[in-house]
């Protein structure tokens, strides 16, 4: 169980919580680790962001909120299997429950490809998505649903999706790049996202925060299947969240891995409590 949240032993379902008066968020494991094309071990990527969470304080001081005071609940994991295509509906559905419920989703991965489940399940018009990687490919060693291609699945087969904004890319290839000179995506590069902010271009409008944790550079966090130096540092990454947490109606963070000591995890966890402190105070 994520540190601070309640399991659904202490609360029946996210409409409970809701019903409590208090911001609600319902937290989501999503081991999937089927299509990674380098190191693998994404599925024990859910467990160790719930451990690496464990040593924080329950206190906010910047916010002046306590965590287990925001009505988060934990539902544990989404078993995964190898039918990507397959998993990737049953996990939608687990995560638009919550939606319906009025809640927030918080998708722990697991790879990149969960994060389709979590757009499918909100159907934001924005998606924003911190990442080293444009994951454009149309398909990638055959496989439509993989990590390397979850942003084209998110623009092509998700209607309400009108934008991506991808924040923290160093690296695709030629056919990806043409991709992305398309209207609707936005390249960021890691040297511009200190100063990016939305400047208004989320305000009234349904959006969805996507963190592969391989957006921070590899010396942060090494932890992760595929490495790409000379990438974000930990507080740009918590900056974004900050300022698109408060417009987003769904939160994932992926592609951590067993392979470091920790130091990938507990920055994913963080950034999930950085996610739920700026959501419930804005």
């Amino acid at each position: 169980m994520f540190p601070g949240a309640a399991d659904d032993g202490e609360v029946t379902d996210a409409a409970d919580a809701a019903d409590r008066g208090v911001t609600n968020f319902v937290v989501v494991g999503a081991p999937l680790d089927a299509t990674t094309t380098f190191q693998p071990g994404t599925r024990f990527g859910p467990d160790r962001i719930r451990s690496f969470a464990e040593p924080f304080d329950d206190y906010d001081h910047r916010t002046d909120q306590h965590f287990s005071d925001l009505g988060v609940v934990d539902r544990g994991d989404v078993r995964a299997w190898n039918d990507v295509e397959a998993y990737l509906e049953y996990l939608t559905s687990t995560l638009r429950e919550a939606v319906w419920n009025d809640a927030v989703p918080l998708a722990l991965g697991g790879e990149h490809t969960v994060s389709l489940a979590g757009v499918r399940a909100v159907e934001p018009e924005v998606v924003v998505c911190c990442d080293a990687h444009l994951d454009l490919y149309d398909a990638y060693d055959g496989e439509r649903f993989s990590h390397a291609a979850v942003t084209r699945r998110i623009l092509e087969d998700v209607d309400s999706v009108e934008a991506v904004i991808l924040l923290g890319v160093r690296t695709g290839s030629e056919g990806e790049w043409d991709r992305a000179a398309d209207d609707d995506v936005t390249v960021v590069p890691p040297e511009d996202v200190g100063d990016w902010t939305p400047d208004g271009r989320l305000a009234d409008r349904e959006v969805y925060l996507s963190v592969d944790i391989d957006a921070a550079d590899p010396g942060y966090a090494p932890g992760t299947g595929t490495k790409e130096p000379f990438g974000l540092e930990p507080r740009e990454l918590r900056d974004v969240v900050r300022a698109v947490a408060p417009h987003a109606g769904g939160f994932d963070v992926v592609e951590v891995n067993d392979r470091d000591d920790g130091q990938a995890a507990a920055l994913a966890a963080k950034l999930v409590r950085e996610f739920v402190f700026s959501h419930a105070d804005g």
